[in-house]
């Protein structure tokens, strides 16, 4: 199997990488490369804490770790105090790229685990505890082998405009990087007021999360661009029927997946053509990768090449199988289907209810904008339903869309409590930040 360094060799005289500053890719990546070298030949490799906010950089330091075999944590520049205070304590890094004029004091004592050249992606921030899928080379390049097989591709282009320290935006530098093909890397900022690189996307693939392609959809001109692309992925968090129906209509080529950190991406994609053709599930299991189905639990048990080997610092003690909190189901044509997750269940008067359904249900009104639905503590049910909403109509009340539900839902689907915001608390891949929200309910309530 090729190395970092392989591919750096092959490809530095290409230009494959399309970005400000992309000239200097392979000049800071050997440059970095010999420095780590150097200290590598020490007793173990340095720590490497990656935070660079430059694209270029960010990416050719994380060759340059690679190459050097050093452990590489990918973290977001934008983490507040309070977070990074987490991952010194966890890290206690040797070297840290890219934070300026910020110190903290690491626990005492240091980790005795055996990590070494391997890559770290972070993981459930949006739940407020982050913490570092054990990755290496070789997941992240099944990852990527397991794409191009079922993709039927040599080369993969990629338009990136996902956070690099995030496993959807690092695997499309990998694809990139390691089959021969271009990347882009252009912000959503610029891709959203129309700065778009001069490229026929038409060979490209981009990977949006639901809250972009939304947003995307709202301009007719970028509708009409996205509509070209060769694939839209689109994953993150779970997308919403109107919206699928929207892109279709657009004949926009889209390709919803089932995917996660520790999986190093996606392990199933519906591919287009289904999509167009009416499909809605997260399609066929990539070729990587196998999911069998828990019989009493509905849960899924994922093996994959491209599996995590741990959570920093300990690695899981019988790799290849991740038991997950997501349920669903394989159809007869080997469809995935996935129904919702074990722990957002709701349990209200002894009936099981997953928010996924009634969310659904209350955007096909149209008279919001975003929904959250969870439980809330109640001594008589349970739980109570609650809609955490953001209206499309401020002055229209909420019984215009409990009269909608009746129609379409058991009684006892239908929200208890209702809690009008301004926007909801998502994160930058779309997915809310549960507890915040759990938070903001509980503080609204007493009000009630």
């Amino acid at each position: 199997m090729e190395q970092p360094l392989d591919y750096l060799q092959n490809l530095k005289n290409q230009d494959w990488l399309i970005s400000n500053n992309s000239q200097y890719f392979y000049q800071i990546a050997t440059e970095l490369y010999l420095q780590l070298s150097q200290l590598s030949t020490q007793e173990k490799p340095p720590k490497i804490i990656l935070a660079e906010r430059e694209p270029v950089r960010f990416l050719a330091s994380f060759i340059a770790a690679c190459a050097a075999k050093c452990p590489v944590f990918l973290c977001n520049p934008d983490w507040g105090k309070n977070e990074w205070q987490q991952v010194f304590d966890l890290v206690q890094p040797d070297i840290v790229w890219g934070l300026d004029n910020i110190s903290f004091q690491p626990a005492t004592g240091n980790y005795q685990s055996p990590i070494t050249n391997y890559i770290m992606i972070p993981t459930g921030g949006s739940s407020g505890k982050i913490k570092f899928a054990i990755h290496t080379w070789e997941t992240l390049t099944a990852s990527v082998q397991g794409f191009t097989e079922y993709f039927q591709l040599n080369a993969v282009n990629s338009l990136c405009i996902l956070p690099l320290y995030h496993v959807s935006g690092l695997m499309q530098f990998m694809r990139s990087f390691t089959t021969g093909g271009k990347l882009v890397i252009s912000p959503f900022k610029e891709v959203e007021s129309y700065q778009l690189a001069n490229i026929n996307v038409s060979n490209f693939f981009i990977s949006l999360v639901p809250t972009q392609l939304q947003r995307l959809l709202q301009n007719p001109q970028l509708t009409q661009w996205l509509s070209q692309f060769q694939t839209v992925l689109l994953g993150g968090a779970p997308p919403w029927d109107e919206l699928l129906e929207e892109a279709r209509f657009h004949q926009i080529r889209l390709g919803p997946t089932y995917g996660m950190t520790e999986t190093a991406s996606q392990i199933a994609t519906l591919k287009p053509d289904d999509f167009l053709n009416g499909k809605i599930n997260s399609g066929h299991i990539l070729p990587h990768a196998k999911i069998t189905i828990d019989n009493l639990t509905e849960n899924l048990n994922i093996q994959a090449k491209s599996l995590a080997l741990g959570y920093y610092p300990q690695l899981w003690i019988n790799p290849g199988h991740f038991l997950v909190d997501d349920i669903g189901f394989l159809d007869s044509d080997g469809y995935l289907h996935i129904i919702g997750r074990s722990s957002n269940k709701i349990i209200t008067g002894g009936e099981n209810i997953y928010p996924a359904e009634i969310e659904s249900a209350i955007r096909k009104t149209n008279l919001i904008i975003d929904v959250c639905v969870i439980g809330i503590p109640d001594k008589y049910w349970g739980q109570a339903l609650t809609a955490i909403y953001i209206p499309k109509h401020p002055n229209r009340c909420t019984l215009e869309i409990e009269t909608q539900l009746k129609s379409q839902l058991s009684k006892f689907k239908i929200p208890k409590y209702w809690i009008p915001l301004p926007n909801l608390p998502r994160n930058a891949q779309g997915k809310i930040n549960r507890q915040q929200i759990q938070q903001i309910a509980e503080d609204f309530l007493p009000n009630i």
